[in-house]
């Protein structure tokens, strides 16, 4: 006389279990506080993120993702490739070159990252599994707020806090737009405090730089990369890894750059839910 209720059980059971998740998308949020957006107006116009998250889950992890461009142009989109996998994406406009200059765009980034951090329990996401990723001109934003801990702080937030630091091809050395900005030529390499090399430490989050094509990328940026890689296995940093992706160039090298986004979030995510007992 059981087998009635016992069935319903199973079904119920075997429905939620291929439930699938919904996500709800927020535009043109200001992530910088309203006293700053009314008293200067390219903030109040540029400075805008476009919030991607699931609706019915709990715990889960976000992508910041910072546009490319070389810091003068680029497009604010929510990457297709992200979309649908149990995550939560950022996708951050920032002022750009030549309206302003260096450190602007980086202190954008940073605001943008401490509105995520101060936002995204409401929505059900942990604060413990945010990471920072973008690509090119993006990616060496999400280096530079990630490895100098000074912009961060700004907002009482300890840069270690961040999951994991994914940039697609960024800038380890001085990026191009600044040095033009300190009228040095875009082909003379420059490690300043606006260098992600220049802020090696062994506490940083876990790292892993992922570039096209040594022969096919832009400049040199795989072999910054590499150097950048091997400054911080030289001072232990205990999680560093460095993917080349052969045969493709710099802007092409993004579409299996997103697979090993996806891949490298889930396994942090993974390790830290069962370091910290998150369900």
């Amino acid at each position: 006389m059981f087998r009635k209720p016992i069935s319903l059980i199973l079904i119920l059971v075997f429905a939620l279990s291929f439930a699938q998740t919904e996500y709800e998308t927020e535009n043109n949020i200001s992530y910088y506080p309203e006293n700053i957006i009314k008293s200067d107006f390219y903030i109040n116009s540029q400075c805008k993120l476009n919030f991607y998250y699931p609706t019915n889950a709990k715990n889960f992890p976000t992508v910041i993702w910072f546009h490319g461009g070389g810091l003068t142009g680029g497009n604010n989109e929510l990457p297709k490739e992200l979309l649908n996998e149990n995550i939560a994406v950022v996708s951050v406009e920032y002022r750009l070159a030549p309206k302003v200059k260096a450190p602007a765009y980086i202190e954008d980034a940073a605001a943008a990252t401490a509105w995520v951090f101060e936002n995204i329990e409401k929505y059900g996401g942990n604060k413990n599994l945010i990471f920072e990723s973008g690509h090119s001109a993006g990616g060496y934003l999400a280096m530079m707020i990630t490895l100098d801990k000074k912009y961060l702080q700004k907002y009482k937030i300890d840069a270690d806090q961040i999951a994991g630091l994914i940039p697609f091809s960024g800038q380890a050395i001085t990026h191009f737009q600044i040095r033009k900005e300190q009228e040095i030529p875009e082909l003379q390499p420059t490690i300043d405090q606006y260098a992600p090399l220049f802020h090696v430490r062994k506490d940083a989050p876990p790292i892993v730089l992922i570039t096209g094509d040594r022969e096919l990328e832009l400049f040199g940026r795989y072999e910054e990369n590499a150097y950048f890689a091997r400054m911080l296995n030289l001072v232990k940093h205990p999680s560093v890894k460095l993917f080349e992706e052969d045969g493709f160039d710099h802007v092409s090298m993004s579409q299996p750059a997103f697979h090993l986004l996806i891949k490298e979030v889930r396994e942090l995510t993974k390790k830290i839910k069962t370091q910290k007992n998150l369900q």
